[in-house]
């Protein structure tokens, strides 16, 4: 392994590190997800840090760092569904956006031309609400209670930039795949 790895290999860690998220929501551990949730997120900061510092991007850190991400936030809504404690219809809203992104980037870099994608503006946001949301949650059944109403706005937050992020997502790419067309 070389140093250049080290992103990768977090990524991957992360990747990992949703099982026991899962798992300690299931068994009503949420002072356990909490902080396990949180180390994964600081593992985001960690190997997008050393990748961009160092110079250790990859096409393949490129794609395991959202991968990580979406596996993270899709199994922890997945689980707080289940559990009743965030909307069924939220948790379908959120996979669906990320099944319509991924089906998108699959069409367009392998009908249009290779993929080079960098999130929105909109999508950073939106990834943000869906990582607060979870944490307010959890923190909401682990460590002290907090008052509906922020649990209410956090979900209509996650629905409105879902959303958005949804129909900018497919607006660009789109846009982008017509004009190429235009250019051949």
């Amino acid at each position: 392994m070389k140093r250049q790895d080290i992103p990768n290999l977090v990524s991957v860690l992360r990747i990992f590190l949703s099982i026991p998220v899962v798992w300690s929501m299931l068994e009503f551990r949420f002072d356990i997800a909490l902080i396990l949730f949180a180390v994964a997120g600081i593992s985001d900061g960690l190997d997008g840090y050393l990748a961009k510092h160092y110079g250790w991007q990859s096409r393949l850190g490129g794609l395991l760092d959202p991968l990580a991400d979406k596996i993270l936030l899709v199994s922890s809504y997945l689980t707080l569904a289940i559990l009743g404690m965030i909307p069924m219809l939220l948790m379908l809203l959120v996979i669906l956006r990320d099944l319509v992104i991924v089906t998108g980037a699959l069409v367009y870099n392998f009908r249009v031309r290779e993929l080079d994608a960098d999130p929105s503006p909109i999508s950073k946001i939106n990834t943000f609400t869906q990582i607060l949301l979870v944490l307010v949650v959890v923190l909401d059944q682990g460590l002290t209670e907090l008052p509906g109403t922020v649990i209410q706005w956090m979900i209509w937050a996650v629905y409105g930039t879902t959303i958005a992020s949804g129909v900018n997502y497919v607006w660009v790419w789109t846009h982008r795949a017509v004009q190429h067309h235009r250019q051949d």
